[in-house]
């Protein structure tokens, strides 16, 4: 490869400083827009066009040049899963998809962007497709935080987690037939990340990847249930908040 991917060099850097940037200076022009129902429209269009726009040419990349064959590029990680969902939570402004956006989002997807499973390097199309659909999940995510005011509740852990094991059964099956290592549940991945902390035993690992993921739910719901306590709201509004939701 001519340009091997750097973790945390300059390009990774900019894409990591773009993906905070980003949903913040698009909900700024909404909101001075004059018409910011249309803007915010013309700006969940244009990122979801975006997203499956780089899906689509990824797909045809990689299969004409024959680098991978049908069942390596199958929609079956969680960040495929995670890009449908935060579009129909963009489109339909509906909590319920911005909330498994908001965990599969930001607990998955950010993971991804910060340890990188990926071997190519800026400007390799590789590395530009892998983070115009990563970092544009979260760029969604947060978006519709800024616009829409939505935040995860309670019972949303407990929901999302449930749509997690609809995930894992699916997958767990798909890597059985095609032997591939989609959710990375056949094996770790290569790159360093926190998964490389769970044991090499495959049931444990299993195991502990689903109390991984609980704590990631629970770690991104904290700072909401730290401002509900301190605003003296306490779960019970928070539930209540939720149900008027």
């Amino acid at each position: 490869m001519d340009h091997p991917f750097l973790p945390y060099g300059a390009a990774h850097l900019v894409v990591i400083f773009l993906t905070i940037a980003l949903p913040f200076a698009l909900a700024t022009i909404v909101r001075r827009s004059k018409s910011p129902d249309g803007c915010q429209r013309a700006v969940v269009i244009s990122l979801s066009a975006l997203l499956i726009i780089n899906y689509v040419a990824y797909l045809m990349l990689v299969r004409q040049f024959g680098a991978v064959s049908w069942k390596q590029i199958l929609p079956l990680q969680l960040c495929d899963w995670g890009m449908v969902v935060v579009m129909v939570a963009m489109l339909t402004g509906n909590q319920r998809w911005f909330e498994v956006a908001y965990f599969w989002g930001l607990g998955g997807t950010l993971q991804a962007v910060l340890t990188p499973n990926l071997p190519y390097g800026f400007p390799d199309f590789r590395f530009i497709s892998f983070f115009v659909s990563h970092c544009g999940i979260i760029v969604g995510v947060v978006f519709l935080m800024l616009t829409h005011k939505y935040r995860p509740h309670p019972l949303s852990i407990l929901r999302v987690f449930g749509w997690t094991e609809l995930y894992f059964i699916i997958t767990m099956i798909a890597d059985a037939y095609t032997g591939s290592n989609y959710g990375f549940f056949l094996h770790k991945p290569e790159a360093f990340s926190i998964l490389s902390f769970l044991s090499d035993w495959r049931p444990l690992y299993l195991v502990q990847m689903h109390g991984v993921a609980l704590l990631f739910f629970c770690a991104l719901y904290a700072p909401f249930a730290v401002v509900d306590l301190a605003r003296g709201k306490g779960i019970r509004n928070a539930g209540k908040q939720e149900t008027a939701a």
